[in-house]
């Protein structure tokens, strides 16, 4: 079995098995299979009902948003053929964060529900347009440009809490805005399934896109491949992925960094090889962090957005000082 397939298998029984504790973790002491047949038999059982509208709906967000988070980590980093780019890093997510928190403010989703992820897909999609017009700048312009969307956004968005009349309403804002899926549910996961899996099908489809311009616009162009073409297939793939997840789970950073940077010297660096296990990876992340904010540590639950950046920070810096004294 080459290195490849086995970093593929090992994540994918990690992932399996991170899903079947995140099933089974709680303080409610119920049998995960007993809860998942008396779901799929329609009883209506105290563990049919943890099972199916609290532990489920929570897996599968961690499980997707996760994966997506890592997918279009990796895929940035080969379009832009930068290990700095990362949704988080480059403000995509921040804001479809304030596309979403704009349709909270002015209480359009509550009068169409389809309106909340829609603001965050286009946030996120203009993010990456815009950063997408930057890359030729290199490195240095690419950061500080995400530097600049994520100031923006966090500056609009404490503006959009400043007018918020409510501090209950501000304090579900910002508890939201740090990330978090305590509160899932099945409807969130009807929301974000279609963005999710559409955007990871055109993330996933880039591959061969990506390896061939490693190799330089040029050479790609007499390979077959558009520029354009991939560059839109990213920017799309992106867009859905990230704006979903962020309109059901808040702002969740560093996934799409971390995973790539650790499994590059498993798999290579051709981005090819790197999407489907940093999607497996981002996936397993997720799953891992959101069952270290179930311990009972303290009196409250962390948030999921903060541990995630408490891990991806370190191999920000990292990422920051290899590159040192290189041409931007």
């Amino acid at each position: 079995m080459s290195r490849y397939a086995l970093t593929v298998a090992v994540l994918g029984g990690l992932v399996l098995a991170l899903a079947i504790l995140s099933l089974a973790a709680g303080p409610a002491g119920i049998g995960v299979l007993p809860g998942l047949s008396d779901m799929l038999h329609g009883r209506e059982t105290i563990a049919a009902t943890i099972i199916g509208q609290i532990r489920l709906p929570r897996m599968i967000l961690a499980l997707l948003v996760g994966g997506t988070l890592g997918l279009s980590g990796a895929a940035l980093q080969g379009l832009v053929r930068n290990p700095l780019a990362d949704p988080g890093v480059l403000g995509i997510s921040g804001c479809g964060a304030l596309g979403a928190v704009l349709v909270f403010y002015t209480g359009v989703s509550a009068v169409w529900a389809p309106a909340l992820p829609l603001a965050a897909l286009s946030g996120a999609g203009l993010a990456t347009l815009l950063l997408l017009a930057l890359t030729r700048g290199g490195t240095l312009v690419l950061v500080l440009a995400g530097a600049a969307l994520g100031s923006m956004s966090a500056a609009l968005l404490a503006l959009t809490l400043n007018l918020v009349p409510s501090p209950y309403a501000s304090y579900e804002i910002m508890h939201w805005l740090m990330g978090s899926l305590s509160r899932a549910s099945l409807h969130d996961v009807l929301i974000a399934l279609p963005g999710l899996l559409i955007g990871s099908a055109f993330l996933l489809g880039t591959g061969r896109s990506l390896d061939a311009l490693t190799l330089g616009e040029d050479v790609a162009h007499t390979m077959g491949f558009s520029l354009r073409a991939v560059q839109w297939r990213v920017v799309i793939g992106t867009a859905l992925a990230v704006g979903s997840g962020v309109a059901v789970a808040g702002g969740i950073g560093f996934v799409g960094l971390v995973m790539p940077h650790l499994l590059r010297p498993l798999v290579g660096a051709r981005p090819s090889r790197l999407l489907l296990p940093s999607a497996l990876g981002g996936a397993a992340l997720l799953l891992a962090a959101d069952l270290f904010v179930r311990l009972p540590v303290s009196g409250t639950e962390l948030q999921l957005g903060v541990v995630t950046s408490l891990i991806g920070t370190p191999v920000f810096f990292w990422q920051v000082w290899r590159l040192r004294g290189r041409p931007v």
